[in-house]
């Protein structure tokens, strides 16, 4: 072999949503937080991301997440997350997946029964609680940082669609919600393509028309990402609800989605539909299934929030060592409308 790089990766989904975790050939990148780590990658080493997740070598239903050292004393282990198409500040089912590849790979120690952790995001520390058997992780709750609502029931104007009623909110990316019966979907799925259609067209149509600035970050992304929900049931006396996340560049997410069901708890909460404590079951279009619950209320530079936590379990699939051959014609990879639906950044 004649590899210029050489990666090493653990590949994992959580729920559904592969999440695979690079845990070798990087090392350390600049940057004091991992809020700058991630701004280096993107602006500098962008051909990683392109590496891992574009074709031949990867494809649109995965993300790839780097582990780094962090700075921070509190923390043991620092992440940055990548995406098709942005490398978001925060995602759920990533955290869950490095989590899990850290203590069952070794990277960390692990303590059974539960194991706690502290490791840096982009979007700030994330406490992990990790319930541990048989040197196997069985369930990682994570605490994530405040989610708040930027607009309940705004009037969005949709080609074809008309006007919707849609809430913004913020649980670690900034999501459109939208009610799926009110436009035709149940969110069954053999519904998954028209769902990222649709998806895609209102995401586009909220961003264009809806402000959307982080009162603290106003550097962070605006609307990028959008959720078709049904409204919460009581099943067995817990709320149980359902969703379905399009991700860019338009594909849906197999998980519950960590993020999105940390948007979902704020806005449920401005509406009056569930409590501090109170447990939510978030299922995905495949049924993957997270726990969900608000830990405590705060605020985000005075925009009322709440600290969001989320339960699920991730699985070690394989390990990997993808490099890439000097004379490739392709290295930064490449996208095709035929699955990609449009082409990244």
């Amino acid at each position: 072999m004649r590899f210029s790089d050489l990666l090493t990766v653990v590949g994992a989904h959580a729920e559904g949503e592969v999440g695979n975790v690079v845990v070798g050939g990087i090392g350390d990148v600049p940057g004091h937080t991992m809020l700058d780590k991630m701004r280096y990658l993107a602006e500098h080493r962008d051909d990683i991301r392109q590496l891992l997740l574009r074709e031949p070598r990867g494809n649109v239903i995965r993300s790839a997440n780097v582990v780094l050292p962090s700075n921070d004393p509190d923390a043991q282990l620092g992440y940055v997350v990548m995406e098709s198409t942005e490398y978001p500040v925060m995602s759920g089912s990533n955290t869950i997946c490095v989590a899990t590849v850290v203590l069952e790979t070794g990277l960390l120690p692990m303590v059974e029964p539960v194991t706690e952790l502290v490791l840096e995001s982009p979007a700030g520390l994330i406490r992990l609680t990790c319930t541990c058997r048989d040197g196997k992780v069985t369930s990682v709750r994570f605490r994530n940082q405040p989610a708040f609502v930027y607009h309940l029931g705004a009037a969005v104007e949709v080609a074809g669609l008309g006007t919707l009623p849609l809430d913004v909110a913020w649980g670690g990316m900034a999501y459109v919600l939208v009610d799926a019966p009110s436009v035709g979907f149940q969110l069954a799925p053999d519904e998954a393509r028209d769902l990222c259609v649709i998806g895609q067209q209102i995401k586009e149509a909220a961003a264009a028309q809806l402000p959307v600035v982080h009162p603290e970050h106003p550097d962070f992304a605006g609307i990028t990402i959008a959720a078709f929900t049904r409204r919460a049931e009581r099943v067995d006396g817990v709320l149980t609800a359902r969703n379905a996340v399009v991700v860019s560049p338009g594909r849906l997410d197999r998980s519950p989605c960590g993020t999105g069901t940390s948007a979902r708890l704020a806005v449920m909460h401005a509406r009056g539909e569930i409590a501090v404590g109170e447990p939510l079951v978030h299922k995905s279009i495949i049924g993957g299934r997270f726990d969900a619950r608000i830990e405590e209320l705060t605020t985000v530079a005075s925009v009322p929030a709440v600290i969001p936590s989320v339960a699920g379990q991730a699985y070690l699939t394989d390990v990997s060592q993808i490099g890439l051959d000097p004379a490739d014609p392709f290295p930064r990879g490449y996208t095709l409308s035929d699955t990609w639906m449009s082409s990244p950044h």
